[in-house]
């Protein structure tokens, strides 16, 4: 399962091999300071919005990849019956935001809020 992690002031998804593949791309990160808030997610399926490219979904199971919509694209690595962590980005960056599943959501949004403030 891909996880969340601060390195050199960025916010890092790291990816596992198989997810990497699923997702048709590597490691996703975003700087520190380009974040404009940190929540959980009891249900990331729901987060989803706009379309899958590219990348693997089946709707309610998976959501590896990128979804495209009016907003503006979104990474997403979630899994049914997982919780998730989402990252909102402010505009201009390559993602708007970032929907991760972690089954530590609270103890993770904590550690990023923290790591974004002291930014």
């Amino acid at each position: 399962m891909a996880s969340l992690e601060v390195r050199d002031s960025r916010v890092e998804v790291v990816l596992s091999g198989l997810e990497r593949i699923g997702a048709l791309r590597g490691d996703v990160s975003v700087a520190l300071d380009q974040v404009l808030d940190v929540r959980p997610a009891p249900e990331p399926f729901a987060e989803l919005r706009g379309w899958r490219l590219p990348g693997t979904g089946l709707p309610g199971v998976i959501a590896l990849g990128t979804w495209r919509s009016r907003g503006g694209k979104d990474f997403a690595a979630v899994y049914r019956g997982r919780p998730a962590v989402v990252i909102e980005v402010r505009p201009g960056g390559e993602f708007r935001r970032l929907i991760v599943a972690d089954e530590h959501t609270e103890d993770t949004v904590s550690r990023l809020r923290t790591a974004v403030l002291a930014r």
